[in-house]
């Protein structure tokens, strides 16, 4: 079986889903072990900033991205008749 069709199957939806939060936790958690001796601006100096500001950059650009092809990309089923 290919990763692929693992990856699509609708009955791998939790596992992939349980995995991925699994995944951002280790992330976060790790964070709180990096020394930052290095810090160039105040943010960098936040255990959980990248790790939460990535998540929070992914979900805004997705939310715009699918509001932007609703409402300017798509057209109606009839629009070339």
């Amino acid at each position: 079986m290919k990763i692929i069709d693992w990856l699509a199957d609708e009955n791998n939806r939790g596992t992939l889903k349980k995995a991925s939060y699994i995944t951002l936790f280790i992330v976060f958690v790790a964070d709180f072990f990096v020394h930052r001796h290095h810090a160039t601006f105040i943010w960098d100096n936040i255990p959980g900033f990248g790790a939460v500001y990535g998540f929070v950059s992914c979900i805004v650009i997705i939310r715009v991205s699918k509001a932007l092809g609703h409402a300017v990309l798509m057209k109606k089923e009839d629009y070339y008749d």
